[in-house]
Parts: C-alpha cells; sequence; structure tokens
C-alpha cells in the first residue's frame, strides 16, 4: 500500500510542480522550490512498520507563510490530511503516521519536517 502512495504521490506532484524535488529521507514528501535542507542534525530511522524522520530546511529567500500555504495545498494532494495549526506548527496525518512542520526560527527561516509512526 504504501508503494501505492508512493506511486499516487509522484503522480500528483508531477500535477502541480514541474521541477519536482522530494525531501532527501522522506521520498514522499516533496521539497518547496527555495528551502534548503541541511545536513546537520538530521535523524532517520525505522522499519516497515515504523519510522522517525527529521529534517531542518533554511531559507533567506522566502518566509513560513509560503511554506504554510504549499504544504497545506500540496500534502492533502498526497492523502495527508490537515490536522490544524498549534503554536509554530502544522499538523497532518495520514495511514497510521503525522506529520508536523515547525517554524523554529523566523530570521533566518529555519524549519522542522518531523514524520513519525503513530504509537
Amino acid at each position: 500500500m504504501k508503494k501505492f502512495f508512493t506511486i499516487l504521490a509522484v503522480a500528483a506532484l508531477f500535477s502541480f510542480q514541474t521541477e519536482a524535488a522530494f525531501i532527501e529521507g522522506l521520498e514522499d514528501v516533496p521539497l518547496l522550490k527555495g528551502l534548503e535542507q541541511t545536513q546537520k542534525d538530521n535523524i532517520s530511522f525505522g522499519n516497515e512498520e515504523s519510522r522517525l524522520v527529521e529534517a531542518y530546511f533554511t531559507s533567506s529567500k522566502i518566509g513560513f507563510a509560503k511554506v504554510e500555504k504549499f504544504y497545506i495545498e500540496t500534502l492533502p494532494q498526497l492523502g495527508w490530511i490537515y490536522q490544524g495549526k498549534r503554536d509554530n506548527a502544522l499538523l497532518f496525518d495520514r495511514e497510521g503516521e503525522t506529520l508536523e512542520i515547525v517554524k523554529e526560527s523566523a530570521k533566518p527561516l529555519l524549519v522542522r519536517i518531523t514524520v513519525k509512526s503513530k504509537l
């Protein structure tokens, strides 16, 4: 089922973004153009049943409002259900996993994206 979602995600992504890029370690979550993934502090581990991936992104060109708009519009097309906003975090759920997008700082913009299995 996960492979089906990945194939569906790639097809959907090409329909709304010509230069498709995905987050390293999260091949089923698109990367907003203008964000750069930092290699420092990223974590990733899991197996077929569960996973935890945390990645950090920075930008001096865009603000969090653009990040928020992009992911609220894009992730539902990939099966993620928007659960709302809490403080500086956007929350999504999909098939036993949660995705959290957090604004860590505004200038320069630092964003943390975490995907983890629900326990």
